[in-house]
């Protein structure tokens, strides 16, 4: 993972779409760390850049899939623009920029043997405003101007994964989303196979 090369190719995407806000946005992400930021705590990308090369392979994913959706449907043809599909994939998980802090961990080596390992904790405390919502609002506040679909797509990337318990409300909204908007069908399914299919590695596999 080459964190200069995904960062030009993150920048050069994001500017692609010539959205107002991009530049400012760009400063925000810089002072938040996300361009540094590992894409989890200790799952899929645990490490320096993790964020980053997540937020691309997910881009990647969901503009084939959308190409192909638009094959197998000509009916959404066009409700699935470039700029929407990669700003809303590229900044899915902005919320994660300032959650991940450094620490010391106890992991088993190879041989088995518990030994101390550089890793990450997660800490809320800074903005304590959940996932995807918080994902919006910070793009908003740094003066991105998004759509409807974009935001909702952002919002509601976890899926009923991040449904409050027992929300029927919720519940009713993130089906209405998914229903009106194949933007947010689209977002989910590439955030869900980037990081369980191409962010798996064999340490994973062995450590089920």
């Amino acid at each position: 993972m080459d964190q200069k090369t995904n960062k030009e190719e993150f920048l050069r995407l994001l500017r692609s779409t010539g959205r107002e806000g991009v530049e400012d946005l760009i400063q925000e992400l810089e002072r938040l760390g996300f361009f540094t930021a590992p894409a989890s705590a200790g799952h899929h990308l645990n490490t320096e850049g993790g964020l980053v090369q997540h937020s691309l392979n997910v881009c990647r994913v969901a503009l084939r899939l959308r190409d192909e959706m638009e094959a197998l449907c000509p009916a959404i043809k066009g409700q699935c623009p470039d700029d929407s599909v990669i700003l809303a994939s590229l900044l899915h998980d902005v919320c994660k920029a300032d959650v991940y802090k450094r620490t010391v961990k106890r992991r088993k080596n190879a041989l088995g043997q518990w030994e101390d390992a550089e890793g990450y904790r997660c800490s809320y405390r800074d903005f304590p405003m959940g996932h995807g919502e918080k994902s919006v609002i910070v793009l908003l506040c740094s003066g991105l101007q998004l759509t409807d679909e974009e935001m909702l797509a952002i919002r509601w990337h976890m899926g009923a994964w991040e449904l409050p318990m027992q929300s029927f409300e919720s519940e009713r909204n993130l089906d209405t989303a998914r229903t009106l908007y194949p933007l947010c069908v689209i977002i989910q399914c590439a955030d869900g196979l980037a990081a369980s299919i191409l962010e798996t590695t064999p340490q994973d596999l062995e450590s089920l």
